[in-house]
């Protein structure tokens, strides 16, 4: 059985680290472009979509306006994906850093998978 593999993606992100921050960290944020719903307890996140799927992800770590990392439970101990702000200080440009992990076949449609996603992000933060 193949181990999964590490992969970093970064997408210009038109927004304040402060308002992007609020997409990436908090369930109202959240289920307006990762999933339908979320729901928080005791830094569990469960992440709900429509056709009934549910994953529950462990948060990890938290850095204000700057970083949210996840464990999902159902998942190998040592994969997590986070999502990092990154602010070039003498332009102001934002950027999203997405690390995640998946199988060596399954990269090419991980990474389109967030393409996705982000795609849904930029529309709804209206970037």
């Amino acid at each position: 059985m193949s181990e999964k593999v590490k992969f970093t993606l970064e997408y210009e992100i038109r927004s304040s680290s402060k308002i992007l921050f609020s997409f990436i960290s908090e369930p109202n944020g959240l289920s307006e472009w990762f999933a339908d719903n979320v729901k928080i307890k005791d830094h569990v996140y469960t992440f709900i979509w429509d056709d009934g799927e549910e994953q529950k992800a462990k948060l990890l770590s938290i850095k204000e306006n700057k970083l949210v990392k996840f464990h999902l439970l159902d998942d190998e101990p040592y994969t997590y994906f986070e999502f990092e702000i990154i602010k070039d200080e003498l332009t102001n440009d934002v950027a999203l850093m997405v690390t995640d992990f998946a199988l060596p076949e399954n990269l090419k449609e991980r990474q389109a998978i967030w393409d996705i996603q982000i795609d849904t992000l930029l529309n709804v933060i209206g970037a």
